[in-house]
């Protein structure tokens, strides 16, 4: 019988195929008290089960594929990382020393104290690094109960003839598709080199490991499909609709023909944007469009050139040093890691921000507490850089120094106060100066500001005296006009990129920067929303941020929009109550 099952679309297209069943990566755990003279031998299981997962993680890195994107190189670095954690280590150790916990039930308690702060952590990005956590410890537990890893390629047994077979010729291989509860970034890596065609798991969100690595190998994915690997069955005919977010189970052969004419479409479509790469992103009416890359880690510069970024327009410089422990590393590591970057580019701008982390994430272990009320409203983003001045100069002279090999920008975040403007432009003055003393080479850069609160919106004239140009963060300027906590699922659904207060405010930036002759660039989700991509072209938005996958079919609106018919119609959206009737009318 035909069903659906709805989770969230991570990475666009269709994949046709049978499914193949990954093992829950839950493993049953015993709880029991360990005598006192046990307690060394459950820390040495715990100890030897870590070692044993780190080996095997730096074997997977050993033996990358080339090919293999750099997303998954970064997210196995997370695991490692993870893996040799004081916070994890050591309450485990405590648990089992205090409490007598055998070594799984320790493992399994920490894991729970740990995922409780991830929970309450505003960032998305990082509240969704709890599961790479949970793999770590399944991991672990996998290792001590002597279970394998869950991904292989199937092995061929006898299955059932259906109507789909006739459909789709039985006696050829046919795509597989991968069903699971959650994959790691080691799973990942595994499917990469495997014959899997799409893949659908039960947890994940948008930012999850799972879409990330998804979206960079271009594959057809839904996550967050709740209980789908429970459902499914192995070798059960699935659809998975990377467009919608569904999953089509045991499709009829009239659903199964339709929905092979449209993934034949994509493709053809697929290959039809491919053509546009190296295309100048030119409106119908002459008005050239910068579209640029949001990159992560430096090896992403060599995708967003291959999806013809003229740019990087957003390198969110905090993502080098995920799941690190302790200080940030020092200014050679970072200058090295700017100058990949630059190198990547090929002589294109890059756009690097200044660390954005906050009060409640894991990189500031200096000043963490528990108990914050509101970490979105805390120290966080500029903040914390100006908090520790020696920290941030030691990013600012490494951006400077790269800044000698290429054309660099320096965009910085969350600014709201004039106080803070000088602030940080006093220490970009004085990490020149600390160069300048050491005889250090370093090259120009222009300033810019991240529009991201409310209030700097408002000043957007004060902002303009001071930066060469403005970048608008419309994730948190969403968040922050609206009052909507993105972690709370509660609220969730009143987080509206169409809200006119939103739009009013991203338009007055676009205006007074035209008015004063800056360049203004919106970086956030909007700008690689091919819906929104008229109504920011008719608000005379000229740059575009977003991932790279993103850029062709955003160059594809361009191509065909005509700015002198969009801008009155913008107007009328701008004014109207309800824009996204207006925007789809």
């Amino acid at each position: 019988m035909t069903f659906s099952v709805h989770g969230l679309a991570v990475a666009r297209g269709i994949a046709i195929g049978r499914a193949v069943l990954v093992a829950s990566s839950r493993v049953d755990v015993a709880h029991y008290f360990v005598e006192p003279e046990q307690v060394e031998g459950e820390i040495e299981r715990v100890r030897q089960g870590r070692n044993a997962v780190v080996e095997e993680l730096q074997r997977l890195q050993t033996d990358m594929p080339a090919d293999a994107p750099h997303e998954l190189t970064a997210l196995l670095d997370v695991h490692l990382m993870l893996l040799q954690d004081e916070a994890l280590t050591g309450g485990v150790k405590h648990w089992i020393t205090e409490r007598l916990y055998n070594a799984e039930w320790a493992l399994t308690t920490q894991l729970e104290v740990i995922a409780r702060q991830f929970d309450e952590m505003e960032d998305e990005y990082l509240r969704e690094r709890k599961a790479d956590l949970e793999q770590v410890v399944e991991r672990i537990l996998r290792y001590m109960k002597g279970v394998a890893s869950p991904v292989a390629p199937p092995a061929s047994s006898p299955r059932r003839k259906t109507q789909q077979d006739l459909l789709l010729d039985d006696t050829v291989d046919v795509p597989l598709v991968l069903v699971a509860h959650d994959l790691s970034p080691a799973d990942m890596l595994q499917f990469k080199q495997s014959v899997f065609a799409g893949f659908v798991t039960d947890v994940g969100g948008k930012t999850s490991h799972t879409a990330i690595v998804a979206r960079s190998m271009d594959i057809p994915a839904v996550v967050g499909a709740r209980a789908a690997s429970q459902l499914v069955r192995q070798d059960d005919w699935v659809i998975i609709d990377g467009d919608a977010g569904v999953v089509i189970v045991d499709p009829s052969p009239i659903i199964l023909a339709e929905y092979g004419f449209r993934q034949r479409q994509v493709e053809l479509e697929r290959e039809r944007l491919a053509r546009l790469r190296h295309t100048p992103a030119i409106t119908i009416d002459g008005h050239k469009i910068e579209l640029l890359a949001n990159i992560e880690q430096p090896g992403d510069a060599a995708a967003a050139v291959r999806a013809g970024a003229v740019g990087v327009g957003l390198f969110r410089s905090e993502f080098l040093f995920m799941g690190k422990t302790g200080n940030l590393p020092g200014e050679d590591a970072q200058y090295r890691a700017y100058c990949e970057a630059i190198d990547g580019m090929q002589g294109l701008p890059v756009t690097i921000r200044t660390i954005d982390v906050g009060a409640d994430k894991p990189l500031d272990h200096k000043s963490h507490k528990d108990g914050y009320l509101n970490p979105a409203l805390g120290l966080r983003a500029i903040r914390w850089s100006l908090a520790d001045p020696a920290m941030f100069r030691t990013q600012l002279r490494a951006v400077l120094r790269a800044a000698a090999h290429g054309k660099v920008n320096l965009l910085f975040p969350m600014l709201a106060h004039t106080h803070e403007i000088q602030q940080t432009l006093a220490q970009v003055d004085l990490a020149r100066g600390e160069l300048d003393t050491r005889g250090e080479p370093y090259g120009p850069v222009q300033l810019g500001a991240m529009i991201e609160v409310p209030a700097a919106a408002l000043m957007v004239r004060t902002f303009l005296k001071y930066f060469d140009f403005l970048s608008i963060g419309t994730n948190d300027l969403i968040q922050y006009t609206l009052a909507i906590d993105r972690a709370d699922e509660a609220v969730a659904h009143l987080y509206d990129p169409l809200h006119p207060a939103v739009l009013r405010l991203v338009s007055d930036v676009i205006a007074e920067g035209e008015r004063q002759g800056k360049s203004v660039c919106v970086c956030g989700e909007t700008a690689g929303d091919v819906s929104m991509t008229r109504l920011l072209l008719g608000l005379g938005l000229r740059s575009f941020s977003m991932h790279p996958a993103q850029i062709l079919a955003v160059k594809q609106e361009v191509l065909r929009a005509d700015t002198r018919k969009l801008a009155p119609w913008a107007q009328q959206v701008l004014e109207g109550d309800e824009p996204a009737v207006l925007l789809t009318a």
